[in-house]
Formats: C-alpha cells, structure tokens, sequence
C-alpha cells in the first residue's frame, strides 16, 4: 500500500510504502460498528439515579378513606401518582461497560484506517514539515495541506507543540497514534500523519506487531 507524501505547502512530495496489514485491508463494517458502540458505551458515566417508594421520605399513612369518598383510591403520598413521590421504572446507577476481545479492537483499527487510505484521507507530511505552538501557523499549514472539513494530525508520542497549535483549531484535533481509535478515526474526514506514526501504527496494528497499549474500552 502506498501512501502520498506532501510537503509543508501541499505539493506532493511522493510516496511512501505503508504495511497492507494495516493500511490495505478490506474493512469489516460489523466489526467497526460493534468497537464505536463499546467505545461510546464504556464512556457513560452511569450515574443517573431516581428515587423508588422506599427512599421517598414521606409519612406512609394513607390520604384519605379507601371507600366512600366518591374519589379514586389515593394511596399514600410516595405513590409515584403524587406530586413529590417516587418515579416509577426510574434509572438507577450502572455500568454501561462493554468489554471487546484485542483482536477486535485491533481489527476496527485497521479495517478503519484502511477506509480512510482506500478513500485518499490519509496524508502522510514529509521531514521538512514542522509543527509550530501557534495557532496561526497551524492554521496555514492546514490549509495548505488541503484540510476542506476535519482531521486528525497524528504524530509519534505526544508533539507539545502540535498540541499547542491545535487547541484552538476547532476542525483539527491532534493525537498520539498510540491513542487512537476506530472511533477517533471514524468521525474525523482526514488523517494527516507524520512518517514515524504511520511506523508506530504498523508496529502496533501489523500482524506479527507489538501488542496493542490500548484499554479494553477504548475501541
């Protein structure tokens, strides 16, 4: 799989060789779909909570007469018909944890960015490229380097000065590629990488690679 290189004015630099395992697989849609769904899931915080009958703190002594009144029967007042009593079938606390094997999560990863490689959303800057810790910069180099909706500039560990000049990019986020996801990859058009994180993503992602340093949730 080969992977277009571009300078820091979006000319085309040429190409580089990228692994098939990673970037030229066919994309298996079911198993993307099910690594998204474990991702958002696992980030609820699952702390919704009502009250039933017994913690409403109300006298248990009923309103009024069972018979003879010529009114329905009322019950007492924690009833979830009064005002101020329970909520019935309310939410309680919960875990919304989704566990998916590592060769899954592996797979969304792949079948992800192959997706974006077969369709021309990854890019790939070349040595002469620098990130810079100012908005402005970053901004240019955006443009020039096509960015039309959003992307995601990944590097190799964490670049303090990409981060620096992104922060305020509201169509731009950067990433280390140790910490993408299918899901990161997913809701963003482009993937503008540097060299070393295309390396580190077949590294960790190849067949035959290191293991992945990715949580059970985060898909």
């Amino acid at each position: 799989m080969k992977l277009p290189l571009i300078d820091g004015q979006g000319n085309a630099a040429g190409e580089i060789e990228a692994d098939d395992s990673v970037f030229g697989i066919e994309p298996n849609l079911a198993v993307v779909h099910q690594a998204v769904t474990a991702q958002r899931a696992n980030a609820r915080q699952g702390n919704a909570s009502t009250l039933d009958r017994s913690d409403v703190r109300q006298a248990s002594k009923k309103t009024g007469r069972q018979k003879g009144g010529g009114r329905a029967r009322m019950g007492t007042p924690s009833s979830p018909t009064r005002i101020g009593g329970a909520v019935a079938h309310g939410p309680h606390p919960r875990s919304y944890r989704q566990r998916l094997p590592k060769r899954m999560r592996r797979l969304a990863i792949r079948s992800m960015l192959s997706q974006r490689a077969a369709e021309g959303g990854v890019l790939v800057t070349s040595h002469d490229v620098e990130f810079e810790a100012k908005t402005s910069a970053m901004a240019s180099l955006c443009r020039a380097l096509g960015v039309e909706r959003n992307a995601l500039v990944v590097s190799d560990g964490v670049d303090d000065a990409l981060v620096l000049g992104t922060r305020n990019l509201p169509n731009v986020q950067a990433m280390p590629a140790q910490t993408l996801s299918s899901y990161l990859i997913l809701t963003h058009d482009q993937l503008i990488m540097t060299e070393a994180a295309v390396r580190r993503c077949e590294a960790m992602w190849a067949f035959g690679g290191e293991t992945s340093t990715e949580e059970d949730g985060d898909a």
